[in-house]
């Protein structure tokens, strides 16, 4: 069993462990007969959610009041789903920017094979869509320049996220930036290997993801909380 006493602020291979067994067990009964092993393991991730959170405090002003509220429940909602089975297999958590002058929400996923950080607009309204896309419309160079820079190549490859397949209604198909119009989500990922999230350094790494998305949300805050009048 890990060393929980120590609480060091880092992803163990015993919390990849955990979710491996509840994936291959994912009932009530298993769960819990194991509670305590999750009890122990959900602190660790605790504390780990909690230092992210301080280091994007250093950079940006987050709503999220701590890192155990940023940290997802592992009990699923299945009203609705298909799916059934009750817990989580992975660990989740998100911090949202405070004010409407400061938009985007910061997502990290820890799971064996699967891991990533991500951030930007999942399920914009459609007024939000409709700013974004009259922004770029009307000059696409600022938001090219960020997507093109080579920090972001670096970080996040390109710019992710659902895409009309056509165009989106009142925009012409031959416009020069159709191509970024026609995205209905604006997403970065990074994904991680399960070394890199299990070193040391994997803390930092996602404190620096995060803040290499901030010119992004810069650019999009901007864009979504200025008037016609500025």
């Amino acid at each position: 069993m890990a060393n929980y006493s120590s609480k060091p602020l880092r992803v163990h291979q015993s919390g990849f462990d955990f979710l491996d067994q509840l994936k291959n067990n994912n009932n009530r009964d298993w769960f819990n007969e194991h509670k305590l092993v999750y009890q122990q393991e959900k602190i660790l991730m605790e504390d780990f959610t909690e230092a992210l959170l301080a280091q994007l405090n250093t950079h940006d002003l987050i709503e999220t009041p701590s890192g155990k509220r940023a940290l997802y429940r592992i009990y699923r909602d299945v009203r609705f789903s298909h799916d059934k089975t009750p817990y989580q297999t992975y660990w989740g958590g998100g911090f949202t920017r405070a004010t409407k002058f400061r938009r985007g929400g910061y997502y990290f996923h820890i799971e064996q094979g699967r891991s990533f950080v991500a951030g930007g607009f999942w399920g914009p309204s459609a007024a939000d869509l409709k700013l974004i896309r009259d922004d770029i419309s009307f000059d696409d160079a600022p938001l090219r320049k960020i997507i093109n820079s080579p920090s972001f190549i670096s970080n996040f490859g390109t710019l992710k996220g659902e895409q009309l397949k056509t165009k989106p209604k009142g925009f012409d198909l031959e416009h020069e930036a159709i191509d970024l119009l026609r995205y209905k989500q604006f997403l970065l990922i990074r994904p991680f290997s399960d070394q890199e999230v299990l070193a040391e350094g994997f803390l930092n790494a996602v404190g620096q993801t995060f803040l290499e998305m901030r010119p992004f949300f810069d650019y999009m805050s901007e864009v979504l909380s200025t008037d016609g009048n500025g």
